[in-house]
């Protein structure tokens, strides 16, 4: 056993041990860390209840309607519908997670993290979208034994129920392409802020959904022209919003299945947006294989995604993304060093970790194919 297993395997005997405890707890030196574990425990306890009260915040609207001003409980109730008292217990408790806050006059004032989902119809998206994601929940030891009845996050995401996602139709699509698409803009905004493409010409965007993050690479690099490879129906949509946006004569689609059929060819960067995390390791190695072939020798890969890792954020995205991938049926959390093996074993070099961008939400790492 190496040295830092032992201790903490000590550390957690000292922890199980109650009399260890009660005298961690009666100390005026360790009480603070006493108090530290409880409160930590307690949140593991409470944390469906909090998702529940955000659900319940979004689904009634009450970011848009306090973001004007604070609002006393007789205005909410007759704006919800809700029972005054009953209303009240939900302030309360969107009170003590930040969502809201008291005013003076009984009124309620949106929150600091209330504030935050104002104009974010990405991150509202998610919040509701996790209706699906809580019933798969609902059994948690039938899910990971695969003994799940439900299902309902899986047949929401329509590819991966499906034995050829090129198959799928617009109606099948549509849903979890405008969940993607509403979060979208934001990673897309920071990644081409985050890294330049002004000494590339062709960008093949893989996996490019409705073509959000096309759209703004080709606004910030004028002389940028962009593929957007994605299924069928998937491209389908792109191809409306490319042709709103005024931008057909520099954005192609192209409709595949990048599992299956083989990438077009001849660009000098791509980018994974998103993708790598919803596929097994076998898909991945594929994926990255055809991303190379791809490339021009010198081309540069960026793989954008939620990624786990021993931080703060990086143990909450292993943590959410954990269940929610095995919901959906495939698919893992990566750390940066498991994508950067696999990027290596594609014969991808170079590779390097650029800065967190909204920190939990997406990190880039850049790879390039060997001149």
């Amino acid at each position: 056993m190496r040295p830092a297993e032992w201790i903490r395997d000590f550390r957690n005997r000292l922890v199980g041990d109650p009399r260890f405890r009660a005298r961690v707890e009666k100390s005026k030196l360790t009480q603070w860390l006493a108090n530290r574990q409880a409160e930590r425990l307690f949140a593991l306890c409470t944390g469906f209840v909090h998702s529940q009260i955000l659900v319940a915040f979004v689904s009634l609207g009450l970011p848009a309607r306090l973001a004007q001003g604070a609002l006393d409980l007789d205005e909410l109730a007759d704006a919800t519908g809700l029972p005054r008292k009953r209303l009240a217990r939900l302030l309360d408790g969107a009170g003590a997670l930040d969502l809201v806050e008291p005013r003076t006059g009984g009124r309620w004032a949106l929150g600091p993290l209330g504030a935050a989902l104002l104009e974010n119809d990405g991150l509202a998206r998610l919040v509701l979208h996790h209706d699906a994601l809580y019933r798969d929940l609902a059994d948690p030891v039938a899910l990971v034994a695969g003994a799940a009845e439900s299902g309902r996050l899986r047949r929401y995401w329509a590819y991966a129920d499906r034995d050829c996602p090129g198959e799928a139709d617009g109606a099948a699509v549509a849903g979890y392409t405008r969940t993607m698409a509403a979060s979208q803009a934001m990673i897309a905004a920071q990644v081409v802020d985050d890294s330049s493409f002004a000494d590339r010409r062709r960008l093949l965007d893989i996996g490019g959904g409705d073509g959000t993050f096309a759209i703004a690479a080709a606004r910030r690099w004028p002389a940028l022209r962009v593929t957007v490879a994605d299924l069928p129906a998937v491209a389908a949509l792109a191809r409306d919003n490319i042709g709103r946006a005024g931008l057909e004569d520099r954005i192609e689609t192209i409709a595949l299945d990048f599992l299956r059929d083989p990438l077009p060819a001849g660009h000098d960067c791509a980018t994974l947006v998103r993708i790598l995390h919803d596929h097994d390791d076998a898909a991945v190695a594929r994926l990255l294989e055809a991303a190379r072939a791809a490339l021009t020798p010198g081309g540069r890969l960026l793989v954008v995604e939620p990624m786990a890792g021993g931080d703060a954020g990086g143990r909450l995205v292993k943590a959410y993304f954990s269940l929610y991938l095995l919901a959906m049926g495939q698919g893992r959390p990566r750390t940066p060093a498991e994508l950067t093996a696999s990027l290596e074993t594609a014969g991808f070099e170079k590779i390097r970790l650029t800065s967190p961008l909204a920190g939990i939400v997406s990190r880039v790492l850049r790879a390039d194919n060997p001149a």
